[in-house]
């Protein structure tokens, strides 16, 4: 990774790769279970299934920023927030990402990539509504501190591997795997297709979760750092978890298959498991920024 000014986080390195590994691991007993049962066709499974995997490294940022509607904007289409980017990066010292924004009245930002030199920051037009200029500049060195930390590279390739292994172990028992064979081995082939398919979306859907609200406290901590202003990032918290409450149902429920890559959560009630959800809870983001504010004041 290459070096910016960004508080470095072991843990988040630690759990980046724990997280890759176990997906992979899982991806690896996917395809080789989709390999025994479909033994005359196993070329064809590793061939897509490796295409598919390149496709969604190389091509992750345009796919994310599409599927939320971001449009790439030049300096002159939105000079301010060009201006706070240019400002973060040089603080940051690191390579400018590209700059789009968003018409979703939901307010809230992203950030999407596989590397620094490949990535995009986006913010929603109601979030540069809502905000003022050193909120705005919070949340941010938030999104940029995923770029720099590359944890925005791994929950999209460790995203995409779990759904892509529940997809064709699906494909696999939809298309009749072992009925050409209406026999006891048939009949087991289906029950490990289904067993596998459930197993590999509930891990994964676990580790992710586990690793995104990690990674929310992570790039909380290091844009206070680095602005050396917890307290606008704060403001930010608060304003927009206050106002995607007021933004109608339907329009939440567009944003939230992308919760996990948005600065905050579409929906987080706080019935909503913990576990399951994919930030940590506002108190605990505060709180946080409360105590780093207090470091700073002593330092």
């Amino acid at each position: 990774m290459a070096q910016t000014r960004f508080a470095p986080d072991r843990g988040l390195t630690t759990r980046m790769v724990t997280t890759m590994f176990f997906i992979g691991l899982l991806y690896v007993v996917v395809v080789g279970v989709l390999v025994v049962l479909l033994k005359g066709a196993w070329v064809v499974v590793l061939l897509i299934s490796g295409a598919l995997f390149v496709a969604q490294f190389w091509f992750s940022d345009r796919i994310a920023a599409f599927s939320m509607g971001a449009r790439e904007v030049t300096p002159e289409q939105a000079p301010e927030l060009h201006g706070a980017v240019d400002r973060l990066c040089a603080l940051a010292d690191m390579p400018k990402p590209r700059v789009a924004i968003a018409e979703s009245d939901v307010p809230n930002a992203f950030a999407t990539g596989r590397s620094q030199k490949n990535s995009l920051v986006c913010a929603t037009t109601g979030l540069l509504r809502r905000l003022e200029p050193e909120e705005l500049e919070g949340v941010l060195a938030h999104e940029l501190s995923h770029v720099a930390h590359r944890d925005v590279a791994v929950m999209t390739i460790a995203s995409f591997l779990g759904v892509l292994a529940g997809i064709i172990t699906r494909a696999a028992l939809w298309s009749g795997v072992g009925r050409s064979n209406r026999d006891q081995n048939a009949a087991i082939a289906v029950l490990i297709v289904t067993a596998v398919s459930v197993a590999v979306y509930a891990i994964s859907f676990l580790l992710t979760r586990l690793l995104s609200r990690y990674r929310e406290l992570s790039a909380d901590r290091a844009a206070a750092l680095l602005t050396g202003r917890p307290s606008a990032l704060a403001a930010a918290l608060t304003k927009v978890t206050g106002q995607i409450a007021r933004i109608p149902t339907e329009d939440l429920r567009k944003a939230q298959p992308f919760n996990a890559f948005y600065f905050a959560p579409a929906f987080n009630k706080e019935s909503f498991s913990r576990l399951l959800s994919s930030h940590p809870t506002l108190e605990q983001r505060l709180d946080q920024l409360g105590r780093i504010s207090a470091e700073l004041g002593r330092a």
